[in-house]
């Protein structure tokens, strides 16, 4: 299994670009924006050629996701510095490693969980009306196990994996960067990569936009103070969305 300790091993940087990244606030400005608003104009764009096709349409959001991922390896890229840098490494480790992560994720899951019930109690105060999120994008998965397996696949690498390195590492990150390094500093960049996690859950409607808000907190706490486990918070995140799809899958 892999390590979740950041090991950082720094190359000049490749180009005048990668050092405008790591000296320049615009620059960094200009890569998160770049990284989001890439993602953002392909699914504005694409979504509309899906039609009424949800499983089309599901497809392209992970297209785009996919899409963000690769300029976040390539803004690591032409900096000079490694997936390590973030907290993603691939070293071989221990059999007691492997279960101190396992038992780390599984808490991870359960805090996780239970800011997402406290996001649905809150909503349910303001509004009034005990509402669920709208999922109804997944609907396709309704006693279709084969649908419900390559749903699984494709939520493990875009979601579990890619969210947690695009909304956790890179974005938390890279705020801190800006000059958020110091303690409230760093408040202020988790909680605003948790604000825009839950945004970018706006299909879900209001309710799953707080719940995800909230979960997104709590990874990205975790996240820092598993001393940048992200495989720590990928894994909690993959037990949480086995848990979404296959609730799906049951629902017929």
């Amino acid at each position: 299994m892999m390590s979740t300790t950041s090991q950082s091993t720094y190359r000049s940087p490749r180009s005048k670009i990668g050092r405008l990244l790591l000296t320049s606030r615009i620059a960094k400005v200009g890569e998160i924006l770049g990284v989001f608003l890439v993602g953002l104009l392909l699914i504005q764009l694409l979504l509309p050629l899906a039609g009424d096709n949800i499983i089309v349409q599901q497809a392209i959001v992970w297209v785009a996701n996919v899409v963000m991922l690769l300029l976040v390896w390539w803004g690591i890229r032409v900096r000079g510095q490694h997936w390590s840098d973030i907290g993603l490494t691939f070293r071989q480790i221990t059999l007691k490693e492997s279960f101190r992560i396992f038992l780390q994720s599984l808490l991870v899951f359960v805090m996780a969980m239970a800011a997402f019930v406290l996001g649905s109690i809150i909503m349910a105060n303001i509004t009034g009306i005990p509402e669920s999120a709208d999922m109804s994008n997944y609907s396709y998965l309704q006693d279709n196990l084969f649908m419900l397996i390559l749903t699984l696949i494709g939520v493990y690498i875009v979601s579990s994996f890619g969210e947690e390195i695009i909304y956790r590492a890179f974005l938390i990150n890279r705020l801190r960067e800006l000059g958020l390094a110091t303690k409230t500093g760093t408040v202020l960049a988790v909680v605003l990569s948790a604000i825009v996690f839950g945004l970018i859950h706006y299909e879900w409607g209001p309710m799953g936009v707080v719940q995800t808000g909230f979960m997104g907190l709590v990874l990205g706490v975790c996240y820092l103070k598993f001393n940048h486990g992200l495989w720590v918070v990928i894994l909690a995140h993959a037990y949480m969305d086995t848990i979404l799809m296959v609730q799906m899958y049951l629902a017929g």
